[in-house]
Parts: structure tokens; sequence; C-alpha cells
């Protein structure tokens, strides 16, 4: 699951509108929107607000390789 998956879901599971998300976590309405659309640029430390609401924060993980290599044959 990506990330903006991942926030959305919780969001739903947690009853909370875009705008309630945003304002519990701190945040701007249109952050919360580019954030469950997966946009590439997003502050680092914002997303963290937004993630420790479900008591998570951003981390490294591991590259599929097999998508990896994928990528780089295009």
């Amino acid at each position: 699951m990506n990330l903006s998956e991942f926030v959305k879901q919780r969001r739903k599971s947690a009853g909370l509108t875009q705008p309630e998300l945003a304002e519990k976590a701190g945040v701007g309405l249109r952050f919360v929107r580019e954030l469950e659309q997966g946009k590439e640029t997003l502050r680092l430390d914002k997303v963290n607000q937004v993630l420790q609401l479900f008591g998570h924060q951003v981390g490294a993980v591991p590259i599929n390789r097999k998508t990896d290599q994928l990528a780089e044959t295009r």
C-alpha cells in the first residue's frame, strides 16, 4: 500500500473528513488533498504531522527489485 492510500484509508476508518484531518494534524486542507492524491513532492515534516495522528511516521523501506529493474529498462 502506498502512502496516499494509507492516509486515505486511515482517515476514513477514523471517520474524518479531509478538512477535519487537516485541522487535527495542523496542516492545510490543500496539503491533505495533495497527500491523498499521491503528489510526489511534499514536505516530509508535514507528512509526519499527519501520520502521527495514526501512530506512524515515514521510514525507509526496501525497494522491490523487480519493480526497480522494470523502471531501469524503460
